[in-house]
């Protein structure tokens, strides 16, 4: 995972919007206390070193990517998104591809950490060297018996809601499958790929008016009166399940959920009948990078992630992030 990495991605589905957080009350998880107060997921200490490891192999990787390498550290939605990252690099401008291999590092953290025994993961906010103007919202969980990083959300701008933490300074995890209002946390990544391949006309619905969530429907919109290919193409949306599902929630301050979601979907450009027998579809550079051939058919595939603040009355996505990773 690279701070420029974002700005590739995003292509796909328009800006996201912002990410940045607080915990409201208590103080930062420490690994000092009284022999009777709960213990976190991991100590703060122990949260560090595993954040320091993973910023400096993911540094390595990226010079090289080399993707077995960032396999010891990524693991989830965001090793399927950046070794996706991986294959497409030299379709990129020079310029880009110098960004994305310059070492960076992640400053100004913050330990997001839930008492032992709630969950298996903590987070990590930070800001990065070479975006130092945006926040970044790092999942790392166990997988194999090591904690690697499997959700990443850059983000800028709007503020989310201050997080709930006890006076040890832990944070609540929630369980994903637990309804705050219309949704759980569990179900937003299906809600938003609604938006995509119906304009929300069925899970989608619950979901309130966000500028990622505009931006879905504006997709859904245009691929459905345009299509694909000045016309010569329909163009459809179809919900897959994503590379890894897991889904990762916090309490926050005023009660709601924070949830990192995972999603995905296929869009699938179809040649219209009567120009199959005179025309073919060609792939462009990223497409032909990812497998897609020359036809009357391309279908693409996309994973992504997201981030969702729940509360009783409203669900609000604030962010998105996607990235292309097959295309046929």
């Amino acid at each position: 995972m690279s701070p420029h990495a974002r700005l590739i991605r995003l292509a796909a589905l328009g800006a996201a919007t912002a990410l940045s957080l607080t915990a409201c009350g208590g103080q930062t998880a420490s690994d000092s206390g009284a022999d009777d107060a709960p213990q976190g997921v991991v100590t703060r200490a122990a949260a560090k070193k595993i954040a320091d490891h993973y910023q400096e192999v993911n540094n390595k990787a990226n010079a090289a990517r080399d993707e077995k390498l960032l396999g010891t550290v990524e693991a989830g939605q965001v090793y399927a998104m950046d070794k996706a990252t991986y294959t497409l690099f030299e379709t990129w401008p020079k310029k880009e591809q110098q960004a994305y291999t310059k070492p960076f590092s992640y400053q100004d953290r913050e330990y997001v950490i839930p008492e032992k025994g709630t969950a298996t993961w903590f987070a990590v906010r930070a800001k990065s060297s070479e975006n130092s103007k945006n926040s970044v919202l790092m999942v790392f969980d166990k997988v194999g018996g090591t904690y690697k990083m499997v959700l990443s959300l850059w983000a800028d701008g709007e503020e989310p809601p201050k997080l709930a933490v006890d006076r040890h300074g832990l944070a609540e995890a929630v369980d994903p499958g637990t309804k705050v209002g219309k949704l759980a946390p569990s179900d937003v990544g299906a809600a938003y790929a609604d938006l995509l391949e119906t304009g929300g006309k069925k899970k989608g619905k619950a979901l309130t008016t966000t500028k990622p969530v505009e931006n879905a429907k504006q997709t859904y919109q245009r691929s459905s009166t345009e299509g694909a290919a000045d016309g010569k193409a329909t163009e459809k949306f179809f919900t897959k399940p994503p590379a890894d599902p897991s889904v990762y929630a916090l309490r926050t301050a005023d009660g709601g959920v924070l949830a990192l979601f995972p999603a995905a979907h296929k869009q699938e450009s179809l040649l219209k009948e009567n120009y199959r027998s005179i025309a073919d579809l060609v792939p462009n550079d990223e497409q032909s990078a990812l497998g897609a051939t020359r036809g009357a058919l391309i279908t693409d595939t996309f994973e992504g992630q997201g981030l969702a603040e729940l509360t009783a009355k409203t669900a609000r996505i604030t962010a998105v992030d996607f990235q292309h990773v097959d295309a046929r």
